[in-house]
């Protein structure tokens, strides 16, 4: 998954004297209040870290409270999402307008329904909703699954991710991980256009300016079985 990043930091926390005692402790506390939170320093959202201490001594500051800095130097783990960057998620709700999931246990995210393609369709199966694909069966969508999105846009304040399914490289990872390969060759492609196709005559056609539903061929031999009947 796009959107993680390492980052190494080289920083000065400052401390009160009262903590002098235990300063690692001390130093741990500090950086955990950035977990989970937005950074304009880091340009994301910092997961994770691992502190050195690079001085064994620490800089005492003048004033009212001489606060002391600790320099040290910390490895990061950045979450930084961006648009057109490729994200995975499980979804926790789905519905006609929209499919709602969560991004590495904490983020938030939604595809409204005008970034869903068209090839993916809305459909109740045992009263639950699934998004199913007009062309591959076996690509569903459902509760539970974990959905690849493209990232349309980042709340920074609320950590709320805005996404898309329109790209064809987008959507239920189970399925494009085993069968987006195949689905992408030459002859499926050929195949996929002629679905297309035949979907979108919303089986009519025009003849001499009058629209007129089409007939197959079984329907004819029944309506001809049924003038016979109709005859004798």
């Amino acid at each position: 998954m796009e959107g993680l990043s390492k980052s190494v930091a080289d920083l000065i926390v400052y401390e009160h004297p009262s903590q002098s005692k235990d300063v690692d402790k001390a130093i741990l506390r500090e950086l955990s209040s950035l977990l989970f939170k937005y950074s304009q320093a880091f340009d994301g959202v910092v997961l994770a870290y691992s502190v050195e201490p690079q001085d064994k001594c620490a800089r005492i500051l003048s004033g009212v409270h001489p606060y002391f800095g600790v320099r040290l130097q910390a490895n990061m783990l950045i979450f930084s999402p961006k648009p057109n960057m490729l994200l995975e998620g499980k979804v926790v709700k789905l519905t006609r307008e929209s499919i709602h999931c969560i991004v590495l246990g904490f983020s938030s995210a939604i595809v409204t329904d005008e970034n869903i393609r068209n090839e993916l369709k809305y459909k109740s199966k045992h009263g639950e909703g699934v998004y199913v694909s007009r062309y591959h069966k076996r690509h569903v969508i459902k509760v539970g699954a974990v959905i690849r999105f493209v990232v349309k846009s980042l709340d920074e304040e609320i950590l709320h991710i805005s996404g898309s399914l329109i790209s064809a490289n987008t959507g239920s990872v189970h399925w494009l991980d085993k069968y987006y390969a195949d689905a992408g060759t030459d002859s499926n492609k050929k195949a996929r256009r002629q679905n297309e196709e035949e979907v979108e005559m919303q089986e009519q056609v025009t003849v001499g300016g009058e629209t007129l539903p089409l007939v197959n061929d079984h329907e004819v031999k029944r309506s001809k079985k049924r003038r016979r009947a109709e005859d004798q």
